[in-house]
Order: structure tokens, then sequence, then C-alpha cells
């Protein structure tokens, strides 16, 4: 939506990506400050918190007069999003050893069967009634999730005895001790924002070069659904194969992805072709980096995850800001580029320091 957003307000396409930017910052800050808790308060008190705020932030997003004051509330619409990453750690709690790449991957489909699919509606929606009709709707929806999840989701009541700020001191000290853990966030974190790179300037590319509208555009992330369903193989494979031939595989494949992504600027078929394989690559490389820290810390899990998540969505923060820039300097092959550059720094890292895993 937010090539409608910039014309509603009449900015320019720099200035609108600061509506992802400042959502993808407001889902750290909800990783950092929010998932970490999921150790110490129940999980039914965070979400009757969280759902409160979203609800707010939703709305004011729907009634915003300006693009700043969208800004803003979209900090929070991303803060209050990061409630489902207390379901990953969750899912590794609830299973055994031996199914716990497969737990992880069943929910990891969910969720981004439900980011992607989110494209695809809100495009349609966003052109076919207006983008803020789609913040109204998305507030409907998150009043029924609350009810649901009210009824319906495990209540856990985590082990953590210490105070909140020894809760953070804890963090740092995972941080500081945890190579894996490290390694890991960097590669979550440099192929986020290879995908970010990507869904901040399709919709760019779509205007100028095929003169399609956000409902072509937001059917891409039918495509990326492909991947999203890999999840569910990925986790299984996990279970079997060793780590570092999982992330090596599909470091080559978001390596592949913008190869083909270069050559594709005025091809459909070859967008198509590379959205399944970046989606494919980067869900298989992200599940996997989740499999290892979740195995090493159970105490700890959400605040392991909290960690990682943090690097991974700010990645994703870097990645649509320099994503915005290439596009408006370089156009497609700037973009292409940067995504082919942050997906060989994730092979060149991973090389450099990787252990046996």
């Amino acid at each position: 939506m937010l090539h409608q957003i910039a014309v509603d307000f009449g900015v320019t396409e720099s200035q609108v990506s600061h509506v992802a930017l400042s959502t993808q910052l407001g889902y750290a800050f909800g990783l950092f400050f929010i998932v970490p808790l999921g150790d110490k308060l129940s999980n039914h008190k965070i979400l009757q918190f969280d759902f409160i705020l979203m609800v707010i932030s939703l709305l004011v997003a729907a009634t915003a007069g300006s693009l700043w004051v969208l800004i803003v509330s979209s900090f929070f619409i991303g803060f209050t999003s990061s409630l489902p990453q207390l379901f990953v750690p969750m899912a590794a709690q609830l299973s055994d050893d031996k199914g716990r790449g497969r737990a992880i991957g069943i929910v990891m489909s969910g969720l981004l069967i439900g980011i992607l699919g989110s494209r695809v509606i809100s495009g349609f929606i966003g052109e076919q009634f207006g983008w803020r009709t789609m913040y109204f709707g998305a507030t409907a929806l998150m009043v029924l999730l609350f009810v649901l999840l009210r009824f319906k989701l495990p209540r856990l009541n985590p082990d953590f005895k210490g105070t909140y700020k020894d809760l953070f001191q804890s963090i740092v000290f995972y941080f500081k001790t945890e190579p894996e853990l490290r390694l890991a966030s960097l590669r979550g974190a440099l192929s986020f924002a290879g995908l970010s790179v990507f869904w901040t300037t399709l919709v760019f590319l779509m205007e100028d070069e095929f003169g399609y509208g956000s409902t072509i555009t937001g059917l891409f992330g039918l495509l990326g659904m492909v991947g999203a369903l890999g999840a569910t193989v990925v986790g299984k494979l996990n279970d079997k194969l060793p780590k570092n031939r999982i992330i090596l595989f599909s470091t080559l494949l978001l390596i592949v992805s913008w190869g083909v992504f270069l050559v594709s600027g005025h091809s459909i078929f070859g967008l198509i072709v590379g959205v399944i394989l970046v989606d494919l690559g980067m869900q298989a490389l992200h599940i996997t980096n989740q499999n290892i820290i979740f195995s090493r810390n159970p105490e700890g899990r959400n605040r392991v995850n909290t960690i990682y998540m943090v690097s991974f969505f700010i990645g994703g923060a870097i990645g649509t800001t320099l994503g915005a820039l290439a596009w408006e300097h370089y156009k497609w092959i700037g973009v292409s580029v940067l995504g082919l550059v942050l997906s060989i720094l994730i092979l060149v890292v991973h090389l450099l320091y990787k252990k046996r895993v």
C-alpha cells in the first residue's frame, strides 16, 4: 500500500518508505521489551496488555491525518505485532528433541503464510477500497484474534524468578557467552535485510516498469507462500541433516535468487522465479538458525529468541532504508546488486565463523 499512501499524502517514494521502516523498528523494540517477558510472566498477561495497545495503534493509523502520524502509529503497530514470536519458543518448549525442528517449522509456516498473505489482501483491499480500509479491517481481525487466543492459547507459567532488570541482564549474558547465537543473529539480519530490499522496492518496479497496481504486486505474496509451505519440510530436515549443510544450501539459494532478479527487471517470469527462490532460501536459513539457538538454552528460549529476532528485524529495517535509496538512485539494477551483496556476505561470515552444528 506504500504507493497509495505516497499519493494520498503527496510525498516521495523514499519518504513513504519510512512507514515500513518505522513498523520494522517498532517490531524490533517489541521483540526486545515484550518477548523476554515470556520467560518471566504468564503468556496470557502479556496477551491482554499487548492487544489493547495494538487495537489503539491500528485505529490511529486508520484515521491518520499526516504521514508523521502514520509513521508513529506504525511504530506501535510493529511493537505490538511482536507477540507471535512468543509462540515459536513455546512450540520448542512443548516438543521433544526429535520433533523440535518440525514443531518450529509448523509454527513458522503459519506465521509466514500470514505475513505473505497479508501482502495479497492489503494490495487488493488498498487498491479497491483505499489503504485506510485495510487498517480498520485489521483492527476488527485483532479483536477476533484476541478472543480466540484468550480461550485457546495454552497457559504457560515460566520459572524465572528474578527482577525485570535481572531478566535483561541475562540477555546480555547470553549474547556474550553464545558465539553460535551471535552468528545465527548475523545470518538472520543479513538475510532479512535482503528480503526487505526486495519487498520494499517491488511495488515501485511494478508501477514504473509494468504499470501494475498494488493488487498485482500483492499477488507476489502468494508465490512467496511456496517458501512458507516449505518451512515445514525444512523443519523436518533440521531433525535429520547437519545444520551447516542446510545453511550452505539456503545461502546459495539466496545468491542464485538475486542473480535471477538482476536479469529480470523487465521480465515478470524472472521475478516469479526469483521470489520463490528468495523466500524459500530465507525461510530455510531462518528456521535452521532458530533450531540451533533453541536447542542450546532451554531455560531462556524467549531471551535468546529476543536477541536473534531483534537482530533479524534491525537487519530488515536497514534493508528497507538501503533498498529505498538504491531504487531512488540506481533503480532495479542497484536493488539487485544490493541484495546480491547482502547474500554473499551471509556466505562469507558463515564460512569464516561456523562450527560443527
